[in-house]
C-alpha cells in the first residue's frame, strides 16, 4: 500500500488537508466519515479515490427506507413462494434467491475496492449501529445458506453524511473524520478552472464576487453551492453575459441574471432583492 496515495486528481481539486485525511483512513484501516454542504463534493470524492488509485467503485446510495440488512444481502422469499406455486425447479436451491447487496460484492472484489455508502445520515438512526460489526470484521453471515462471507480485501470504505442528524457515538469513534469546509476563493478558481479552462478572469472575477455576495447573505435557507456556482457560469457563458452585466448597480436588477441556478426558493429570492435594495438605498442617502 505504499504508493497508494491519493493525491487528488485532474479533475477534482481536493485540499492538503482532504488529502491528508484520506490517506490517514487507508493507514488506520478505518472508514473515512467526510461531511460537507450538500454540492462540496463529497460523493464524488469515492469516485475520485477510486479513479487516482486504479481500484473498483462500488456505490451503495442510502435512502430513508433503507436496511443495513440490504448491503449484506436480500432473501427474497416472495420470488421464492411464487416459483413454488408455478412448480419451478429453483425453488429447491435456496441461495437463487440471495440477492447479493453493495457489502457482499466489495468483499468479493479480486482487488482491494473503494466502497461509498453514500448519505448514511438519510437512514434510521440505528442503521450505522447495524453496520458496526460488518466493518469492524469485514465478514458477515449468510444464514439461508449458511456461508461465511469474508472481504477478500478490506475495501477503503468513504461514507458520507450532510449531518441531517446525529450519528451513534460507537460508529463514530470507528471512522476517521473529515468536513470539507466550503472553498476559499483562491480554491474556488481552481475548482472553476478544470472545469472551464481558460474562462476569461474578468468574467470570473464578478461572478464570483456576485457568488460569494449572494452565500454571505444572512437568513438564506439553501445557501448555493460549488455546483450551483458551475452550473451557473456554464449558462453565463452559454448566454454571452458581460462581466459588467454582474455588477450591475440598477435596483431593478437586484439579483444576479440567470439566478434560477443559484437561487433555489422564492423566500431567498425575494430575501436577497430586499437586501441589495436596502444597501443600495442606504449608500445613495
Amino acid at each position: 500500500m505504499a504508493n497508494d496515495r491519493f493525491t487528488g486528481t485532474s479533475t477534482y481539486i481536493a485540499t492538503d488537508d482532504l488529502k491528508m485525511a484520506v490517506n490517514a483512513a487507508v493507514t488506520l484501516e478505518r472508514p473515512i466519515l467526510i461531511k460537507g454542504e450538500p454540492g462540496t463534493g463529497k460523493t464524488q470524492l469515492a469516485m475520485e479515490i477510486a479513479g487516482a488509485l486504479d481500484r473498483p467503485l462500488y456505490e451503495w446510495h442510502i435512502k430513508s427506507t433503507t436496511k443495513a440488512q440490504q448491503g449484506l444481502y436480500d432473501y427474497d422469499a416472495v420470488a421464492r413462494l411464487r416459483d413454488s406455486q408455478l412448480g419451478d425447479d429453483r425453488v429447491h436451491d435456496i441461495s437463487n434467491y440471495i440477492v447479493r447487496g453493495k457489502l457482499w460484492d466489495a468483499f468479493e472484489s479480486d482487488v482491494q475496492p473503494v466502497l461509498l455508502i453514500d448519505e448514511i445520515d438519510k437512514a434510521d438512526i440505528e442503521f450505522p449501529n447495524d453496520l458496526l460489526q460488518e466493518l469492524d470484521r469485514m465478514e458477515f453471515f449468510v444464514y439461508e445458506t449458511k456461508r461465511l462471507i469474508k472481504a477478500k480485501h478490506r475495501p477503503i470504505v468513504v461514507i458520507t453524511s450532510n449531518n441531517e442528524k446525529e450519528l451513534p457515538d460507537a460508529f463514530l469513534r470507528r471512522c476517521f473524520f473529515h468536513y470539507i469546509k466550503f472553498p476559499d476563493t483562491e480554491t474556488m478558481e481552481k475548482i472553476v478552472e478544470v472545469h472551464f479552462p481558460g474562462l476569461k478572469k474578468a468574467l470570473l472575477r464578478e461572478a464570483l464576487e456576485a457568488f460569494y455576495k449572494v452565500r454571505d447573505v444572512p437568513g438564506l435557507k439553501k445557501k448555493p453551492s460549488t455546483s450551483e456556482l458551475l452550473d451557473w457560469i456554464k449558462l453565463l457563458l452559454a448566454e454571452d453575459i458581460s462581466p459588467e452585466a454582474l455588477r450591475s448597480t440598477d435596483s431593478r436588477k437586484a439579483i444576479p441574471p440567470l439566478y434560477g441556478a443559484l437561487l433555489k426558493n422564492e423566500q431567498d429570492v425575494h430575501l436577497f432583492e430586499q437586501l441589495v435594495f436596502l444597501d443600495r438605498r442606504t449608500r445613495t442617502q
